[in-house]
């Protein structure tokens, strides 16, 4: 069974949570709410998110410096993040959020639709990621059986070809081996 997709929801305020969660809800998505920056890194440590939904203004740690933090470490830095703010329409802010990484930067009151269409399109990336992930993997074993039994075949080879009195026995042996999985 394949893993949901998660969305990693970060905001220090419980209601922003609460409607964030809800926009989302009868998407094919998991959503994890964490309130601080901290939190949201902590929650990276343990799980693989296929959107990031970030508040650019929260205390502490603001959502920049937590987009920072995600972009330097290998395992995360490709996770997409999602800035939502609710500060008036600065292009500066937005640029500081595309500067950290961000995909988008939405302004609110933003148009739920919209971010359910994004989120979904992210959703929709991550699952056929994974299933590349699952296909790469199931061509690696079949590589290997493949290996496997081509040196099995030139091990068989090579006994029938040293002609001692058992070589087509233990050739046949060695075949039959291989072609049970042994």
């Amino acid at each position: 069974m394949a893993e949901r997709a998660k969305a990693l929801l970060v905001d220090d305020r419980k209601d922003n949570l609460l409607a964030l969660e809800a926009i989302l809800q009868g998407l094919p998505v998991t959503a994890v709410a964490v309130e601080s920056g901290e939190a949201a890194l902590k929650q990276l440590l343990t799980d693989d998110f296929a959107v990031i939904l970030l508040d650019a203004q929260m205390p502490n740690m603001d959502g920049f410096e937590t987009a920072s933090h995600i972009k330097r470490r290998e395992r995360t830095r490709h996770v997409p993040i999602l800035f939502l703010t609710a500060a008036d329409r600065d292009a500066q802010l937005a640029l500081r959020g595309y500067a950290v990484g961000a995909v988008d930067y939405l302004t609110k009151p933003f148009d739920p639709w919209v971010l359910r269409a994004k989120v979904s399109i992210f959703v929709d990336l991550w699952n056929k990621t994974q299933q590349l992930k699952a296909q790469a993997e199931q061509t690696r074993e079949r590589d290997a059986q493949w290996q496997r039994l081509t040196d099995t075949v030139d091990e068989a080879a090579r006994v029938l070809r040293s002609g001692g009195d058992d070589a087509a026995a233990e050739a046949l042996a060695l075949l039959e081996k291989a072609r049970w999985g042994n």
